[in-house]
């Protein structure tokens, strides 16, 4: 078997997760016969993260029962439980905490993202203070949610995106009372945009959430034995909580690349379609490679800058790219589209394309004020992204639509779609730097949506 088309004899995958366990078995599929080692600063085989904030929370899955899939025997070697702390390019050699070096002649970088802790370490230590990103993390929370439930304590989640929509799911399911503070005027605006996360916001207020919007913790507060009380809020309220998720994000894990020549910072490490490492002048960095929640990159599909893809189909795919261009003289980029998902509050969300870069969005099936529906969303003109609520089935075709970059709004057609369907504004938030204002008023809106006197 060839080694690769480069001659390389030595790959180093720094990241232990999905997107580094599917490199190494894209590489030995295509044929790498190499010596091939596997760098991972948990001390896990590599596991599915998704379910953290459903299954394992909600009592239904172990932690210890997350493990990936192998398709095969990767004769690899494998050093967990220690985190990468520099990569030296000229040497080629990447640093580890114990002090070893490893050598490679490729390296492929998928150490992923940590979640934004609380900005304030003091109040972030406090017990009763969570995030939630790996299986430490989730079994952490899910034991001390376990201990609460029944006695009426509130569980607080700071931040409305993706998971912390999730973990305040999750909480409900176990009959806590939930609130979830949102900076912006919905919940998982910046993804789906605010028209239809308040259509989604409602929905969570439907099962029994106290949804804060336009609302920030100023601090979190302690009882003055080390424990979480409860969090003073921007409007001077001091809510009562035992328990909060900071779900603000994460922030890509690339300090240990400081010095190496590379552009990385929390916002990942800047790359090109085809996974290859760019250096401070743009230019690429030969040897390497990108791939998973770390790697930034444009989409050749789109009209957009440069972007981390936290999905799933995404890590599969660059694995394959990468794979690909390391035994390959023929260089190939990654342009998959981009899909994701999330299971919340009785709802599969699934969405296709880049919904957060839209401009406009439209009913194209279903109803925004119950049951399932589906979005389509556009920019300046064209069709790029859309949104499936319960109807996971039908996004193959817009996702051909959005691949032809056909018009928006798209002739759907649909047996269960709207008479006259209206586009109107997506509502994707606006930089930080601008003043966040009253959300603009939308012909879409669905009168039985908004409900009078609600914060």
């Amino acid at each position: 078997m060839p080694v690769s088309a480069s001659g390389a004899e030595r790959v180093v995958i720094v990241g232990a997760s999905l997107a580094g366990l599917r490199t190494a078995e894209a590489l030995r599929r295509a044929g790498f016969a190499g010596r091939l080692t596997l760098i991972g600063d948990e001390p896990y085989e590599p596991y599915d993260r998704p379910p953290l904030s459903k299954s394992v929370l909600s009592g239904w899955l172990g932690t210890d029962r997350l493990l990936l899939p192998r398709t095969r025997d990767l004769h690899a070697r494998w050093l967990l439980g220690v985190p990468a702390t520099g990569l030296d390019l000229e040497a080629k050699h990447v640093r580890l905490a114990d002090g070893r070096a490893v050598g490679f002649d490729r390296v492929v970088l998928a150490t992923g993202a940590s979640a934004r802790p609380w900005p304030e370490p003091f109040q972030g230590a406090l017990h009763g203070v969570h995030v939630l990103r790996g299986r430490d993390d989730a079994d952490r929370l899910r034991a001390h949610l376990a201990e609460l439930a029944g006695t009426g304590a509130r569980l607080l989640v700071i931040g409305g995106g993706f998971t912390g929509s999730e973990v305040a799911s999750s909480g409900r399911d176990m009959g806590l009372s939930v609130t979830v503070t949102q900076r912006g005027s919905a919940p998982l605006a910046g993804a789906l945009g605010g028209f239809v996360g308040s259509v989604i916001g409602e929905r969570q207020r439907a099962h029994g959430v106290d949804l804060r919007l336009r609302t920030t913790v100023h601090s979190l507060v302690d009882d003055g034995s080390g424990r979480l009380r409860g969090a003073r809020l921007c409007d001077g309220e001091l809510l009562d909580a035992r328990v909060a998720v900071v779900a603000m994000g994460s922030v890509r894990a690339t300090g240990w690349l400081r010095g190496s020549g590379l552009v990385a910072d929390e916002r990942g490490v800047s790359c090109d379609a085809a996974c290859r490492a760019l250096g401070a002048d743009g230019i690429v960095v030969g040897g390497v490679y990108a791939v998973g929640d770390v790697a930034r990159w444009r989409h050749p599909g789109f009209d957009a800058d440069p972007v981390s893809f936290e999905h799933w189909g995404n890590a599969l795919a660059q694995a394959e790219t990468v794979a690909h261009n390391i035994m390959s003289d023929d260089v190939r980029q990654n342009d998959a589209l981009p899909a994701f998902w999330s299971d919340q509050f009785g709802m599969n969300i699934k969405a296709v394309g880049m919904p957060g870069i839209a401009d406009q969005v439209v009913l194209t099936q279903g109803s925004f004020e119950h049951g399932p529906f589906v979005a389509a969303y556009g920019l300046a003109g064209v069709t790029i992204g859309a949104v499936a609520v319960n109807s996971p089935r039908v996004l193959d075709g817009y996702a051909a639509m959005i691949t032809e970059r056909a018009p928006f709004p798209p002739a759907v057609n649909a047996a269960d779609g709207p008479d006259c369907p209206v586009a109107g504004e997506a509502g994707i938030p606006r930089p930080a730097t601008e003043p966040a204002g009253p959300a603009a008023a939308s012909p879409l809106t669905a009168p039985a949506i908004v409900r009078e006197g609600q914060p």
